[in-house]
């Protein structure tokens, strides 16, 4: 049966010296694998990486705090990315997988394995347990179902219905006064005042011009229900 493979796998190692070093030997003896380059750290490893013309990655991760490191290696290269690492915080790794890492193996697997994953990953697989698989499914999701943040839209979420009939009156009528106004919400004058101070701080408007402004620009003006005349 002819192989798939056309060329070799072309890896580049990035780890500690020692792990670097037997990193660096288990590809040399995989007869589909041909290493094109090392470092001992990922922020060493960016010139050297970008030259090598590397079809995959394999990161040695150590240390938690590497993580940050890790994401923006995945978002710095066109190479596919495989970690192994003993960590146990299921949450940077699941983070690293969203943010483009395609694979992770445990420092205790047996090298046979960590090929295994270089193969899969290089044919544009996954390799991840399948626990991680449902958590990073599940967030993917949530974050597809979640709006995008909008600071307006958050101010205005911490309106109460009444500070909302309250901006509808003030930009039904921009010249009535305060007493009119306060009337026609069967509220004091006191109580009025009170709430445009907390609607303005909600806003972050200093006046009733800014908050007419606000109202008609952020669709406010029509919120409220029908107010006496």
């Amino acid at each position: 049966m002819t192989s798939v493979y056309t060329s070799p796998i072309r890896v580049f190692v990035i780890a500690p010296p020692m792990v670097c070093w037997g990193l660096e030997r288990l590809v040399q003896t995989a007869s589909r694998m041909e290493l094109a380059g090392s470092a001992n750290s990922i922020a060493s490893s960016f010139e050297s990486l970008q030259q090598s013309g590397a079809d995959l990655v394999v990161a040695g991760i150590h240390g938690d705090d590497e993580f940050d490191a890790l994401v923006d290696l995945a978002h710095r290269t066109s190479a596919r990315l495989l970690v192994v690492t003993n960590s146990s915080d299921t949450t940077l790794l699941d983070n690293a997988m969203l943010a483009g890492v395609r694979g992770v193996v445990r420092m205790d697997d047996p090298p046979a394995l960590l090929l295994k994953a270089i193969e899969k990953v290089h044919g544009g697989e996954l390799w991840i347990d399948r626990a991680a698989t449902a958590r990073i499914f599940l967030e993917m999701a949530r974050q597809k179902a979640a709006p995008s943040h909008d600071p307006d839209q958050s101010k205005i979420a911490t309106l109460t219905s009444r500070e909302r009939q309250t901006i509808a009156a003030v930009t039904s009528d921009a010249s009535a006064p305060a007493k009119v106004i306060a009337r026609r919400l069967c509220i004091s004058e006191h109580t009025l005042r009170n709430h445009l101070t907390s609607i303005y701080s909600k806003l972050e408007v200093s006046s009733r011009l800014d908050l007419y402004a606000y109202a008609y620009r952020h669709h406010l003006a029509s919120d409220g229900v029908s107010l006496q005349r």
